[in-house]
């Protein structure tokens, strides 16, 4: 088995493209929590508001003061949702490129698990053989077991 995980470089290209889409979507994240406060702002201006008491020339101009704080709610409620439109295409992106790497990150996690266990199977050979040569050599098969203590079980001395 390889050591050295094959798609490696791949899998880094994925972490890089995901990396990218998550920074665009933090960016689009941005402009929208901005234009929400704009448009809560202007919301909030026009709500406080109030036509002017007095003569028809000031009555004149809050109404132009109103209508003209209408437009800008009306402009800062379009550009809020264009800024919500954008998060959601970025937050499918970004999703689309998380999965893609998800799949290379459990192959990887796979393949180490793979590596791992034969890591372990070829210790626990050259455990057993390194017994195996002791047991040999100290003889145990002829003439008894070999106790903790070193001395033997049932040898005849």
């Amino acid at each position: 088995m390889e050591r050295a995980f094959r798609l490696a470089g791949l899998l880094r290209l994925r972490k890089l493209q995901e990396d990218e889409a998550a920074g665009r979507l933090a960016l689009a994240n941005a402009e929208l929590r901005s234009a929400e406060a704009v448009r809560v702002g202007t919301q909030a201006t026009l709500a406080a508001h109030s036509m002017p008491d007095g003569d028809r020339l000031a009555f004149a101009r809050g109404v132009a003061g109103r209508a003209a704080l209408g437009g800008l709610v009306t402009e800062a409620v379009t550009v809020a949702g264009a800024a919500a439109d954008v998060a959601r295409v970025r937050t499918g992106e970004w999703s689309a490129t998380r999965s893609r790497s998800v799949a290379l990150e459990k192959l990887e996690d796979t393949h180490r698990a793979e590596v791992r266990s034969e890591d372990d199977r070829q210790e626990q050979l050259a455990l057993d053989e390194i017994a195996s040569r002791r047991a040999a050599s100290v003889g145990v098969g002829a003439g008894g077991s070999m106790l903790a203590d070193g001395s033997r079980n049932g040898a005849v001395r």
